[in-house]
């Protein structure tokens, strides 16, 4: 492989480094030429790392541009990487003269590049920002960054995320910490807890707010210290505003450092105050150190760092928010020890040298092998389901959706028709269109070649007519404009009105090519209905494949909630439905029985918040007030919701996806069953423990406790169900694989 960098060669800071280490390692498995459009310290430097490069002079654009043509066909070039304005520039004159795909890395928010240089922004500034229109791929120094691109309507599928790698080799300190103290004249002895930041001392840092929350969490933790490394602009202000708050001489102004490893480990927290950041290498050089951190919640960060499981966040200019987050530190050493421990582990993981240069070849082979790809004027695929509500279930659907077609084409283009199609486009990298906006979802239908049905019930009228209508519209406008039709993990029914049932039954049978179906009622469902032409295959829901997150990330999730990792809980997923007011009474007492009786102490989980949140509060109202209890606000994502799913000893549940969660994760289950999906997936996966909403008593749910404890650590039973349904949802995918495998043409 042959990849050309067009740079202009006077970058500084973040970029210089990312492109350096990054060039540096991908030349000895790649081959790689950097061009220089200035000569200086960049390119300087970089010859001495090792990377070929090579500077072309000159104020003649056309001139440079002729002689990289040439460049490029004479040494057989494959691809075009660019880097800032000037190279985005190149690059997209390039683009249609080379045939070559070409691809940038953005570093910064191109619209902010040139602040107060106004010649400049309405120049380069103007000249990047069409650019980064023209190329065929972007690349985002992380998520944040990927992120803001989405939001500016650049296609999810032709973006990529990087981050600043790090070389996570032990690197052993220049001095032990005690001497390094002294050679910076801070005061501070065996006991004292350190807090630091390598840091610009300009605006934009922050730093003020570091010394005012320090000030502040200093008068409740006498012990801590703070040490700020670096030079700037603020450098007499802030040791000014030191002076005011009366903690000179427990803050250290050490000025400019080389020797960052040795800074680092003596700390005790590192620290990062910035109002404005893309991915700072401070902190993976904390985490390297394996320190806790406490971070503004700023563009990268939270993407690297969760609160309260990989370190503390708090809001950009809080003083007193930081101070919060310091003295939680300060007095509590195993805390620190958990966060710096977990943090490293990520970083390590996810933000090494290694990981960034095996990310960046695997961009430049899925750049060539889509090059390659030649579909014809057909590709990709539409999903259409209840997504972008706020519900974990529907949107966990989704998750697995789009995880398995890009397990079977990791290069098909996906389309989700959602509620909130921004929050879509960023949450799962998908181009996303509004559910109801007609022409748009239409038109996009004419060029996919598969339509998805996908999952959950949506084949029912209990809930809404309409809805039933619009998705069987949906299906029939799909097969009409050419697409191949699947119904994908789907339930289906209850559909009641006759007139449904029919129509529902005239569609399905004229449109859908093939039904995957997460319960053996909905065939018989189907039966009933007469849908005989498409391919009807008995699978599971596709949410079954999603994992839970690593223990350690669902014990700092506990934790930051209020729950002890290491307890017992009985998981309980209410939700509103016609009944449940008056048997709210019994599910409160039969919370106070579970820990009553077997030391489970009950949590409250909501799949969809809004209307859960407020079914749990009103059986805890029943409960007796020397019962624990923890209402949960929300769970955050679908691997948060399955690993603290995963945490119950028993789960009792209304909500199937929560059932279908924590039966993935082998947790004994007790059903309340409102609608016959719940009681024909417990029973499809060998659990006989349910009950109907409207015949449930206090003596039911109680039974139904015990015997769902007595299979606490069960394996053989709780595994057998896991295991099959695992198995048969590999059905959906297998269906889905062979709807997408091209046509045979037809015979003449």
């Amino acid at each position: 492989m042959k990849v050309i960098h067009l740079i202009s060669g006077g970058d500084t800071g973040g970029a210089k480094t990312h492109v350096h280490s990054l060039l540096q390692n991908l030349s000895q498995r790649i081959d790689v030429t950097m061009v220089c459009f200035m000569e200086g310290p960049f390119s300087q430097e970089a010859r001495e790392k090792g990377i070929h490069t090579v500077v072309l002079t000159g104020h003649n654009p056309l001139r440079t541009l002729n002689t990289l043509r040439r460049m490029i066909r004479e040494e057989g070039f494959e691809l075009i990487h660019c880097h800032g304005a000037r190279g985005n520039m190149m690059g997209a004159l390039l683009r249609r003269s080379t045939g070559l795909p070409v691809v940038t890395t953005v570093h910064s928010d191109y619209r902010l590049d040139y602040l107060g240089r106004p010649f400049s922004r309405i120049t380069y500034g103007a000249i990047n920002t069409l650019a980064l229109r023209l190329l065929d791929y972007r690349i985002g120094v992380s998520d944040a960054m990927t992120d803001l691109l989405i939001s500016r309507n650049f296609d999810p599928d032709r973006l990529f995320t990087i981050y600043n790698g790090l070389d996570f080799t032990p690197r052993p300190p220049a001095m032990d910490r005690a001497a390094y103290l002294r050679s910076v004249g801070l005061e501070a002895d065996g006991d004292c807890v350190i807090a630091g930041i390598t840091a610009r001392l300009n605006p934009v840092k922050d730093i003020a707010t570091l010394i005012r929350g320090f000030a502040l969490a200093w008068r409740e933790c006498p012990q801590l210290r703070l040490m700020v490394a670096g030079d700037g602009e603020q450098m007499e202000q802030l040791k000014r505003l030191a002076q005011e708050l009366g903690v000179a001489r427990q803050v250290c102004f050490t000025g400019w450092i080389q020797d960052t490893d040795t800074f680092y480990h003596a700390l005790d927290i590192n620290t990062l105050t910035s109002l404005s950041e893309t991915f700072p290498y401070s902190l993976t050089e904390g985490a390297r150190a394996r320190l806790p951190t406490v971070a503004s919640r700023v563009g990268g960060v939270p993407y690297l760092i969760e609160h309260g499981v990989h370190g503390l966040l708090f809001e950009a200019g809080d003083a007193q928010g930081l101070a919060r987050c310091l003295t939680a530190l300060a007095r509590d050493p195993e805390l620190r020890s958990r966060l710096g421990e977990r943090l490293y582990q990520r970083a390590k993981a996810d933000y090494s040298l290694e990981s960034t240069l095996e990310r960046q070849l695997s961009i430049y082979q899925t750049i060539l092998r889509r090059k390659a790809r030649n579909m014809g004027k057909r590709d990709g695929a539409l999903v259409c389901g209840a997504y972008g509500r706020g519900n974990a279930g529907d949107d966990a659907i989704l998750e697995a959706i789009v995880t398995e077609l890009r397990q079977i084409d990791p290069d098909l283009p996906v389309w989700v028709l959602s509620r909130t199609p921004e929050e879509t486009r960023r949450t799962y990298r998908v181009n996303s269109i509004y559910t109801f906006a007609f022409p748009r979802f239409l038109r996009r239908m004419s060029k996919t070649r598969l339509y998805i049905n996908g999952g959950g019930s949506l084949m029912q009228d209990v809930t809404s007519h309409r809805s039933l209508w619009f998705y069987l519209f949906t299906i029939s406008a799909a097969r009409r404009l050419g697409n191949r039709v699947l119904m994908y993990g789907c339930g289906i029914g209850p559909i009641h009105a006759p007139a449904n049932r029919k129509r529902a039954s005239r569609v399905l049978q004229r449109s859908v090519d093939a039904i995957t179906l997460r319960d053996t009622h909905s065939k018989a469902e189907l039966e009933d209905m007469g849908v005989t032409r498409p391919e009807i295959v008995l699978a599971a829901d596709p949410t079954v494949i999603l994992p839970a997150a690593p223990p350690q990330v669902v014990d700092g999730l506990m934790e930051r909630l209020g729950l002890d990792p290491r307890g017992r809980y009985i998981g309980l997923t209410l939700r509103p439905w016609p009944g449940f007011e008056e048997k709210a009474a019994l599910f409160g007492a039969a919370a106070d029985y579970a820990y009553e009786t077997y030391g489970l102490i009950p949590v409250f989980l909501p799949i969809e918040p809004r209307l859960d949140v407020g079914s749990a509060q009103l059986a805890a109202r029943h409960m007796n007030p020397r019962t624990p209890r923890h209402i949960l606000e929300e769970t955050g994502g679908s691997d948060h919701t399955i690993g603290l799913l995963s945490r119950m000893q028993v789960v009792l549940s209304m909500r199937l996806h929560a059932l279908v969660f924590a039966a993935g994760q082998g947790v004994p289950l007790v059903g309340v069953v409102y609608d016959q999906k719940i009681s024909s997936f417990l029973s499809y996966i060998g659990q006989d423990l349910f009950t109907d909403l409207e015949q449930v008593t206090l003596p039911v749910l109680c039974a139904h406790i015990d015997a769902a404890c007595a299979r606490i650590g069960d394996a053989a039973f709780l595994s057998g169900g896991v295991k099959r349904l695992r198995q048969v949802e590999r059905r959906n995918q297998e269906t889905a694989r062979r709807l997408l495998e091209p046509r045979a043409p037809a015979a003449r």
